[in-house]
């Protein structure tokens, strides 16, 4: 998220402050963003108001007659509601600022000359932290379902014993496995049942992010500290301070970047691009990758430092091949949430279904079962699903090689050439989904396709 992707999404914003002229100025300051403003003069109103109506930020100040700003807050939170509350002051104090965040302030600011653009900031900040409140809680549900129903292998009894057992702590958890076997969601499992489950869970996609732009994204940075930093913006470690931070794919991190993350991990506190304090961080991190880091290691691609920093706990969750016994428990479990989210009726599966799905061995795991379960499901729409429906889209598109290509005398060369040209036609030519399938990085199979001399075709 850019530093001004907030400010261009309409929010609701209290506002509480008994000067007629503040409450005006501040009013009008945010409209200008965009945002939907109710301004009010007192506390009792602002209770009335908060009754019926959710708002994502309020603003209120310290010294206002018959109830100040922190007694208007703790009668908030008595309430149950959880919005981000920022208290305004003309007579700042540490004192005040110390107790405003203990009764479950977000953040304190001065009424000084510069209110315009330090509100902007904070406005942002505290607007960023709502969503991603929003989000953890919506996924908070949804994770604890899915995590019941992983399987009864004992493998996924151990990994569920482990997640349960290590999510207390705040040590470094490494979570290996293939593309597709539920890694992240082995990571939001260990954020929501740990004491961090109420503060931000913030997933970053190493593979994903520029070259040029991972450390402004990671730690943030100041505004003019490049050229295009027309402001400052907050990184994912600030985002996820006081929750749980997810680098997925940490295999595909730079070297040059790596040895900054390693300086974090140790110092707990980041600087941001452009920026001379360091910042303190508070968070719980999580990484997942499906490389083999300790060969990484050895052949000089990742750090063996950060390595150990990274590997304090390590869980592998198994491919689904290894694991058949569970296929029959997740196809029930896929038929009827996606006949819950189509408005169908799919009863089952028809004789002979099972034994396609067992035999085939899942190059592409949970991932790739539930997306076959998906398209059978909205192509039959109700009754029992047929055979066919598996032949077809496991066998007859492509997402496995030519048996050809694995008859005796064929090199492993050319069955992975094989291999990823089918799993291409299978995702009709999309690289970053047969990436994924394939179990590999977007810059790897960028790779293999230059040198299969394919590149201009495939589009890449």
């Amino acid at each position: 998220m850019n530093g001004t992707a907030i400010s261009m999404e309409k929010r609701k914003i209290l506002i509480v402050d008994d000067d007629d002229y503040m409450r005006e100025s501040i009013s009008e300051t945010l409209k200008r963003r965009g945002h939907d403003i109710l301004a009010i003069g007192d506390g009792p109103s602002a209770l009335n108001i908060l009754a019926t109506s959710s708002f994502d930020l309020i603003i209120s100040d310290f010294k206002m007659p018959g109830m100040n700003g922190i007694e208007l807050l703790e009668k908030i939170r008595k309430m149950d509601i959880d919005t981000p509350f920022l208290i305004m002051t003309a007579f700042g104090t540490i004192d005040i600022a110390v107790d405003a965040v203990k009764k479950g302030a977000n953040d304190f600011l001065e009424k000084t000359q510069d209110l315009s653009t330090r509100l902007d900031l904070k406005v942002e900040q505290l607007l960023q932290y709502r969503l991603l409140q929003r989000e953890n809680i919506t996924l908070k549900s949804a994770i604890t379902k899915q995590w019941d129903y992983v399987g009864t292998a004992k493998s996924i009894e151990e990994i569920r014993i482990l997640v349960k057992t290590v999510a207390d702590s705040r040590s470094t958890v490494l979570v290996t496995g293939e593309s597709g076997t539920g890694k992240e969601m082995v990571a939001r499992a260990i954020h929501y049942q740990s004491p961090r489950h109420n503060k931000p869970f913030v997933k970053v996609n190493c593979a994903a992010l520029p070259e040029g732009l991972i450390e402004s994204e990671l730690f943030g940075h100041e505004k003019g500290a490049f050229t295009g930093a027309l402001n400052r913006r907050l990184g994912k470690f600030e985002l996820a301070s006081g929750g749980t931070l997810l680098l997925d794919e940490i295999g595909e991190m730079q070297v040059s970047m790596q040895a900054k993350l390693l300086r974090v991990l140790q110092e707990r506190e980041i600087n941001k691009v452009g920026g001379d304090d360091p910042i303190e961080v508070d968070i719980r991190l999580v990484a997942t990758t499906n490389r083999d880091l300790d060969k990484e290691v050895k052949e000089g691609r990742f750090r063996e430092d950060l390595f150990y920093r990274l590997n304090v706990i390590r869980i592998h969750l198994p491919p689904l091949r290894e694991r058949k016994c569970d296929i029959e428990r997740l196809v029930e479990h896929f038929t009827e949430r996606f006949n819950r989210e189509n408005g169908l009726a799919i009863e089952g599966l028809d004789n002979g279904c099972m034994d396609i799905l067992n035999e085939y061995d899942w190059p592409g795991n949970i991932r790739e079962l539930e997306n076959a379960l998906e398209r059978a499901v909205v192509l039959t729409r109700n009754g029992f699903i047929k055979p066919e429906m598996f032949k077809m889209s496991l066998y007859n598109t492509g997402s496995c090689a030519d048996k050809d290509a694995l008859k005796p005398g064929a090199t492993i060369a050319q069955v992975e050439k094989e291999l990823i040209i089918q799993t291409l036609a299978y995702c009709n030519d999309n690289r970053t989904k047969a990436a994924n399938l394939l179990g590999i990085s977007i810059r790897t199979l960028r790779n293999k396709l230059n040198e299969y001399g394919m590149a201009k075709e495939q589009g890449v």
